[in-house]
């Protein structure tokens, strides 16, 4: 059996350009949001799309590849694995997040800069 059980593929698109940041020891990071839609028919015959979004962080060598291949509209296929955090925000308000690790990344499609 895999050793690692936690683990997702996603394939869909960027909604905007990665945030890139770099951590006060200099490591890189990517935060981006990819949609997956699904579209069906409802018990009224009616096409019905739904779109979740995903949020999605990247590091190191893949935050690199992710500031250098991806902007807003490109298609990928990821793989990675789900976190589940929390944090006190500013007003001290508890807030929970739900959030892909990105292990794996690849582009399938990319926008050239003028349609972004």
């Amino acid at each position: 059996m895999s050793e690692n059980k936690n683990r997702v593929s996603i394939v869909g698109n960027l909604g905007a350009d990665p945030e890139i940041r770099v951590t006060p020891t200099g490591r890189k990071m990517a935060k981006f949001n990819v949609a997956t839609s699904e579209t069906y028919q409802n018990s009224q015959g009616e096409k019905v799309t739904e779109t979740q979004w995903h949020h999605l962080v990247a590091w190191g060598k893949l935050a690199e590849k992710a500031e250098e291949e991806l902007q807003k509209g490109t298609e990928v296929s990821l793989e990675g694995k789900i976190i589940y955090r929390q944090y006190v925000d500013k007003d001290g308000a508890k807030k929970s997040v739900t959030e892909i690790t990105v292990l794996e990344l690849s582009c399938l499609s990319q926008r050239s800069k003028s349609e972004a």
